[in-house]
């Protein structure tokens, strides 16, 4: 077990050994912040929020190997109420990680993105700069969520066909969205899926094969059906 001491800088507050809490963060109440996590300058620690928790792996899990690095929070990120980010992660400055959220180890963060209330990222998920993530969003191991993103609540994404009964060597496929991609509420991206740079997934999609750059698709499965307007589009 990681030692933990009070501390009474908040009430309730534990730290591990050697973590140094920067003189302008903002910490709540009944934070646990486990050895080796390193704080930036004016982060915001919510009430019940922990942080560099060690993962607790099953029998068969697949995740077995190294043990994971510090878990790092960039200046004036913030991690919501209640909220875990495990040892290993990666949070960018002024990032959100919101209320419940769950951040896997290996997991990034880019700087200025939101993830959402009740939302997870799987081990080594890749979340970029600016990305929006609402309620409840799903994005599993190895997914890489590129700049400008924009994923709907309940917005799922998948990397195993087999649900979970891979042959011997196997590998999960995890899918990738490109910048500036928009997937709309309760959508579903299928393992190894490439939705493109600027693309549009309607609300309730199933995404079965490749989105191509700038396509708007809908349906389950999702087919094509127009090209995102030029002036719908960010700025490269």
């Amino acid at each position: 077990m990681t030692e933990l001491a009070a501390s009474d800088r908040a009430p309730g507050l534990m730290l591990g050994s050697g973590v140094e809490v920067p003189d302008d963060a903002e910490v709540g109440a009944h934070v646990v912040i486990h050895r080796g996590v390193r704080l930036g300058a004016g982060c915001r620690l919510q009430d019940g929020a922990v942080l560099g928790k060690a993962p607790v792996l099953g029998p068969r899990s697949s995740a077995r190997g190294a043990a994971p690095g510090p878990l790092v929070v960039e200046d004036g990120a913030a991690i919501g109420s209640h909220a875990v980010v495990f040892a290993g992660a990666h949070i960018a400055a002024g990032a959100v990680v919101g209320d419940l959220a769950h951040v896997r180890e290996g997991a990034t963060v880019g700087a200025q993105a939101v993830v959402g209330r009740a939302s997870g990222l799987g081990r080594d998920a890749r979340v970029g700069a600016r990305a929006r993530l609402q309620t409840g969003v799903w994005i599993t191991d190895g997914v890489v969520v590129e700049d400008d993103v924009f994923l709907g609540p309940g917005a799922v994404t998948m990397n195993d066909h087999t649900m979970g009964r891979l042959a011997p060597g196997g590998g999960l496929r995890p899918p990738a969205i490109r910048r500036a991609a928009r997937i709309g509420g309760q959508a579903a991206i299928l393992p190894g899926v490439e939705v493109g740079e600027e693309a549009f997934v309607a609300a309730g999609s199933v995404v079965t094969r490749d989105v191509p750059a700038g396509v708007v698709v809908m349906g389950a499965p999702a087919r094509p059906v127009r090209e995102v307007p030029e002036a719908d589009r960010l700025a490269p």
